[in-house]
C-alpha cells in the first residue's frame, strides 16, 4: 500500500468556496465521492485546512495500492462527480487534474509506523 501527504494552495478569496466544496463532498455528494474514490482505488483520503502567514493550504493524505494509477484514473474520468471535482480543483486551487496524471505530486521521505 502506498501513501502520500501533499499540500495544495487555496487561492486568495477561495477559502469559503473550498469549504463549501468539502461540505458538499461530506453531504449531498458523499455517495458519489465514495464511488469516485473506489474507482480510483483510494482506501483513505484526509483533507485538512492549514492557515499560514503565506496563505491557506489544504493538506491532503491519500492511501492506495497504486497512487499513480489512482490519479491517472481521476484525470481521465468523465464521471459527472469527477468532472465536478476537477472543476473544484481548478477553481479553489488553480490546479488541473492533468497535473495529477503525471508524477505523484510529492515524494515520501519518512513513514514511521509503530510496531504492532
Amino acid at each position: 500500500m502506498e501513501c502520500i501527504t501533499w499540500f495544495a494552495p487555496i487561492l486568495p478569496g477561495k477559502l469559503e468556496a473550498w469549504k463549501a466544496g468539502v461540505e458538499e463532498m461530506k453531504g449531498p455528494r458523499r455517495e458519489d465521492h465514495e464511488a469516485s474514490r473506489a474507482r480510483m482505488g483510494l482506501v483513505r483520503e484526509v483533507a485538512s485546512l492549514m492557515q499560514t502567514p503565506q496563505g491557506d493550504f489544504t493538506c491532503i493524505f491519500h492511501e492506495a495500492e497504486d497512487l499513480a494509477k489512482a490519479y491517472q484514473t481521476l484525470a481521465a474520468s468523465e464521471d459527472p462527480h469527477d468532472v465536478w471535482f476537477k472543476e473544484h480543483l481548478v477553481s479553489a486551487h488553480g490546479m488541473t487534474a492533468d497535473m495529477l496524471a503525471g508524477p505523484i505530486p510529492a515524494t515520501l521521505f519518512f513513514d514511521y509506523r509503530a510496531a504492532g
